[in-house]
């Protein structure tokens, strides 16, 4: 298991960053929604300098949960991010964009 860089420090968002970046180049046209999304907590977690066990008790779920939505391992619940939301005083916004026009519009 990788150990976490120290939290709150440049060199740790830098981190984030590049493990973003990959993740984001190796996922197919659904996955990259959800490592966009994986890649904002991590940020946020590390700016507001919490661990991902202090996260996770927050939130009210386990490190393990939130090392595996961090990594892309698997998409989170929309439950699961209102919490994470709202332990990192963050807004959770969803947005549902046409991507044809509606019937009668054609």
């Amino acid at each position: 298991m990788e150990v976490e860089p120290p939290v709150g420090t440049a060199k740790a968002l830098a981190r984030l960053r590049e493990r973003a970046r990959e993740r984001l180049a190796k996922v197919d046209e659904d996955g990259w929604f959800f490592a966009a999304i994986a890649n904002q907590v991590a940020e946020q977690r590390v700016q507001r300098r919490l661990s991902q066990h202090e996260l996770a008790q927050l939130c009210g779920t386990s490190q393990s949960a939130i090392a595996r939505l961090e990594s892309g391992g698997r998409p989170p619940r929309i439950d699961t991010l209102l919490r994470i939301a709202r332990a990192l005083d963050c807004e959770l916004i969803v947005k549902l964009r046409p991507r044809t026009k509606p019937r009668g519009e054609r």
